[in-house]
């Protein structure tokens, strides 16, 4: 059967008006994209994308970033540098549109490089409301971080109590607590140690106070300037090891703590290689500071923190530990087995948060049966870092700061045998090739033959 003059009209008005709506399709789509962006970042890890960290960091900040990189248009090592940084900022600017990036050519503005005291090609001036600082490192941590600074409307002061063998917030030694300092300070932070030996009271500025694991009495005069600060309203971060007290009993005693000689036993550890005295951390209470957070945490040699019924303060658990384990009143004698008549069955809580009002002032108080978790030594256990930022940020009255990051899982590959590589090409390069045009011609040959 022969088609017909009016079939072939058909046809061909068919074909013209599928080509016309086509084209209109494209150009709405084309238009469209001008004032609407969405991509896809498909690889494993998402190293394409940002971090939940940053994006609730640029979450919170109100009002637009300005960023200047300071950079010639080729970089004898790295080549085309300005691409590198658009596409590195360019990630910041989807999530907050009003985070913008010019650049300025040091060879062809040197006067205007030598103000902004650039030292490096590529380096950038970040720009927040009044407040700047420089970056030179071109990765998500360094710029989430500064950020973070820049979010803060000043530094924040932390005082620690010295003269007793403290553990120092800018100490080197392995129980000291110095890495975790600079990372206080590279998120706003500001420290220094306090004497209350020699200075009056704790100064006025001090946006917490942190006791960590005194190794000698404190005397009288000193204690009563801590629960002067404590009945001012004053935020508290104790850190309390396994050991005496050293005249801060009367300190105990303001908060309610009910501290449970002995070491937390718990037998998880030993699954993963780790001594039974290294108590994991995986059940983190209702909390400000711990809400959403899934790290594992290590605290070695902790001790059980308990505290009574009161009215005046909001007590909150924040870590329990050893659902399984137990804590040893006695001897740390190998092998450590549980004492019905002695031990403490488990689950343990060792860390509370308490929180009152004080003249119309939200005061807040850390208490965790462990220094060691922050030290130099175990910082980077899991998550023990991320932790103490957000107790920090919470102390600090910097809740929006707190944020939960996400471990990334890297990328995996696939290996495939010489067999199934030669089958997979020969598929795509050539069976997939003469089946379209197989089917091309066939289907040009029936319409021929109709």
């Amino acid at each position: 059967m022969r088609m017909t003059d009016q079939y072939r009209l058909q046809l061909r008005l068919h074909s013209a008006v599928f080509l016309a709506l086509f084209l209109v399709a494209v150009g709405l789509f084309v238009y469209l994209s001008r004032d609407y962006q969405a991509q896809w970042d498909i690889t494993r890890n998402g190293r394409n994308s940002l971090s939940q960290a940053s994006l609730d960091t640029l979450k919170h900040l109100p009002g637009p970033v300005g960023i200047t990189a300071y950079a010639t248009q080729q970089d004898p090592r790295l080549g085309d540098i300005r691409k590198i940084i658009g596409e590195f900022v360019g990630l910041y600017s989807r999530a907050k549109p009003d985070l913008t990036l010019r650049f300025v050519d040091p060879a062809e503005q040197p006067q205007q490089t030598r103000a902004a005291g650039i030292q490096a090609n590529g380096e950038m001036v970040v720009e927040y409301q009044g407040r700047s600082e420089h970056l030179s490192t071109l990765n998500e941590p360094a710029l989430t971080s500064l950020l973070t600074r820049l979010a803060r409307a000043g530094k924040r002061q932390v005082f620690y109590l010295d003269g007793h063998g403290e553990r120092k917030l800018d100490g080197i030694a392995n129980h000291d607590l110095g890495d975790f300092g600079r990372k206080l300070e590279s998120k706003g932070f500001k420290s220094a140690a306090l004497n209350l030996a020699l200075a009056q009271d704790v100064p006025a500025n001090a946006s917490l106070l942190v006791v960590a694991s005194p190794q000698v009495d404190l005397m009288p005069g000193e204690v009563e300037k801590l629960k002067k600060y404590l009945n001012a309203g004053g935020n508290l971060l104790w850190l309390i090891d396994p050991e005496p007290l050293h005249g801060l009993q009367p300190l105990a005693e303001t908060l309610g703590l009910v501290l449970t000689p002995g070491v937390v036993v718990d037998p998880a550890a030993q699954q993963l290689n780790a001594s039974p005295t290294v108590a994991l951390g995986a059940i983190y209470g209702r909390h400000p500071a711990t809400e959403g957070f899934n790290l594992v945490t290590a605290f070695p040699f902790a001790r059980q923190i308990g505290i009574n019924d009161s009215k005046e303060w909001r007590v909150t658990p924040l870590i329990d530990v050893a659902p399984q384990g137990w804590v040893k009143t006695g001897k740390l004698d190998a092998p450590l087995v549980y004492d019905k008549k002695r031990d403490i069955p488990g689950p343990v809580t060792i860390a509370v948060a308490l929180e009152r009002s004080v003249e119309n002032k939200d005061q807040r108080i850390v208490v965790i049966g462990n220094g060691e978790f922050l030290s130099n030594t175990y910082l980077g256990n899991g998550g023990n870092l991320d932790l103490g930022l957000n107790l920090f940020n919470w102390l600090a009255r910097d809740d929006n700061l707190i944020t939960i990051p996400t471990k990334a899982t890297p990328d995996t590959s696939l290996a495939l045998s010489k067999t199934a590589a030669s089958v997979i090409a020969l598929g795509f390069l050539l069976v997939l090739p003469l089946a379209f045009v197989a089917i091309g011609v066939g289907t040009w040959w029936r319409r021929r033959k109709a």
